[in-house]
């Protein structure tokens, strides 16, 4: 009687298991080298003129990379690493080569209250230290939860800079109230302005530099090569994690839409649209935890040119999804099993690069047919 019991006992546990897998086929068409070794957690990176790397580690440090030799940037500001939160992204500015801006996000301690909040700030180099440092946005206020800081940065070709905050544990506050950080894209002139075009400047006691509204927790932004929008992904709870088109002024939604459920299983909403709320393009589920995300254009990998890459840090792999103008029509798993997927960059080489926690960055290299 005991055996039939855990025999049962076992063929239950395998299929909730299997339920809760991801499904995706793995492509085998690629593989990869090593670039940057030696990494624990490289949230962002970019590629400086001369090629060499910028790489933001959460812990606190700032990575200058080139011809193998990994140099400490120093003038960081004071960085509070907790939770999840520490140094987070990184981008430069469209015109660099000119204006020497370099943007990034971060985990700070600045302002009333204990805890942090998500900060974003620009600098220049200089001699591997930052100079010209200044902030551009601090929410407020600070909090000791230690989630959700989103913290993904864009600036698009018009030099508007927009960049994430998550909803920071606060889910049934501050994702659906102006007048609140947190659950929010942002957008600000690259000087850290508000643009007056910003679609609650004229709403009183709204934090006028919110762009959009209702998101959890985004940690992937990027510009459409094509369209320009501004596409992100979003953790979800326990299931439904999104890819979103952000609009102007438009509400996504959590938490009284999701696909999702509480980690405990328990309902959130029953709901997962409502009118005057903007339906996600694409979801998963069982989450993926995605993080990072860049658009394939380059031409050496003629296959994937035109679709989307999404970091898992549940499963593991890069995500490549096929898509139909707004609509993914595949998932094929990349790097499958190489570690957690924390960020994705197309280099100027055209070469996908990615950073993979407690491992460092590879480059995917095509296999010939």
């Amino acid at each position: 009687m005991k055996s039939r019991f855990y025999i049962l006992a076992l063929i239950l546990s395998m299929s909730i298991l299997a339920c809760a897998q991801d499904k995706n086929p793995t492509n085998i068409h690629h593989s990869h080298e090593m670039v940057v070794p030696d990494l624990k957690n490289p949230w962002g990176f970019v590629f400086l003129p001369d090629n060499a790397m910028l790489i933001t580690e959460k812990s606190g440090a700032l990575i200058h990379f080139k011809n193998g030799k990994k140099t400490r940037i120093t003038g960081l500001p004071e960085i509070h690493v907790y939770g999840q939160g520490g140094l987070m992204d990184i981008a430069l500015h469209p015109d660099y080569k000119f204006n020497g801006w370099i943007y990034f996000s971060y985990a700070s301690s600045d302002g009333n209250g204990q805890g942090g909040h998500t900060a974003i700030a620009r600098a220049k180099l200089s001699n591997n230290a930052l100079v010209n440092f200044q902030v551009l946005y601090k929410a407020t206020p600070n909090t000791k939860a230690g989630q959700h800081f989103g913290s993904r940065i864009v600036i698009d070709n018009n030099n508007f800079l927009f960049f994430s905050i998550g909803d920071r544990g606060n889910r049934d506050v501050n994702p659906q109230d102006l007048t609140k950080d947190g659950g929010k894209i942002y957008r600000l002139h690259d000087d850290g302005s508000i643009p007056t075009t910003n679609p609650f400047v004229t709403t009183p006691n709204a934090k006028k530099a919110i762009y959009s509204y209702g998101h959890r927790n985004p940690q992937g932004m990027a510009i459409h090569p094509k369209t320009k929008s501004i596409w992100i992904h979003e953790h979800g709870p326990k299931g439904g994690d999104e890819i979103n088109i952000v609009q102007a002024g438009n509400n996504y939604g959590w938490p009284k839409v999701t696909y999702g459920v509480n980690y405990s299983g328990t309902e959130i909403t029953n709901k997962t649209t409502l009118p005057g709320m903007t339906e996600p393009i694409h979801y998963w589920d069982p989450s993926i935890a995605p993080s990072g995300m860049a658009f394939i254009t380059s031409s050496i990998y003629p296959d994937w040119k035109g679709n989307l890459v999404v970091g898992s840090l549940k499963f593991q792999y890069l995500d490549l999804c096929y898509l139909e103008g707004k609509k993914v029509i595949k998932e094929e798993r990349l790097l499958d099993g190489l570690g957690r997927v924390r960020s994705v960059v197309q280099g100027p080489d055209g070469y996908i690069y990615v950073g993979i926690e407690n491992l460092g960055i590879v480059k995917i290299l095509p296999k010939k047919a």
